[in-house]
């Protein structure tokens, strides 16, 4: 059956709703995205037996849509960045995707915070010297900051080449965990997307 005229006013609504729910990306993205969903949905409407409404319903809600081509951007933009920031926004996004998503995210998050903490200590190092260090002693090796609980032969050894030690360290293990979930993301996208929903940024 051929859509009617108030089959594509339907069309043109969805559409409307679809540009509304797609703010946060430049126009020129926006419009090409719009513009693809309008030729998609127009080419199955034509294959026999196939509906207007079968079509939107296949398409899912416009925001729902719109979510999912964000998180398509959101992907694309984390397997070129080194930013720590845009690489907890896009693993915080998959944990909410299911338990590989999850995995990713507190993995990203140990890895972050293991290389933050480093770099802190090196920076309270000059202000806690006494707190502050690679401790070594009698069944103890400590890294870090340490409160000390007795006064037995354990000594700190690096002094104020703890700095640099401990700056190296932490700086490695932000790089070594930025480089690790960038080579994940490329490598889930050669072998297909990592986490079933609609797919739609993916196939239309």
């Amino acid at each position: 059956m051929s859509p009617t005229q108030e089959h594509w006013l339907q069309v043109d609504n969805y559409l409307s709703n679809l540009r509304k729910s797609l703010p946060h990306m430049p126009v020129e993205e926006r419009e090409e995205i719009v513009r693809e969903i309008s030729a998609h949905i127009r080419e199955c409407a034509q294959e026999p037996g196939s509906s207007i409404d079968n079509v939107l319903k296949r398409l899912g809600s416009p925001e729902s849509l719109a979510s999912e081509y964000g998180h398509d951007r959101l992907m694309r933009r984390a397997r070129r960045s080194f930013s720590p920031v845009l690489i907890l926004r896009v693993t915080l996004a998959l944990a909410r995707r299911g338990a590989e998503g999850f995995a990713l995210f507190l993995g990203t998050l140990v890895g972050y915070t293991m290389g933050g903490g480093l770099v802190l200590t090196a920076i309270l190092k000059p202000f806690f010297p006494r707190n502050v260090g690679l401790w070594i002693g009698p069944g103890v090796f400590d890294f870090g900051f340490r409160v000390p609980l007795h006064s037995g032969p354990v000594h700190e050894v690096l002094g104020q080449w703890y700095i640099p030690v401990a700056l190296g360290a932490g700086y490695l293990f932000i790089w070594l965990t930025t480089s690790g979930i960038r080579w994940y993301l490329r490598r889930s996208r050669q072998r297909g997307p990592l986490f079933t929903g609609r797919g739609l940024a993916q196939t239309v």
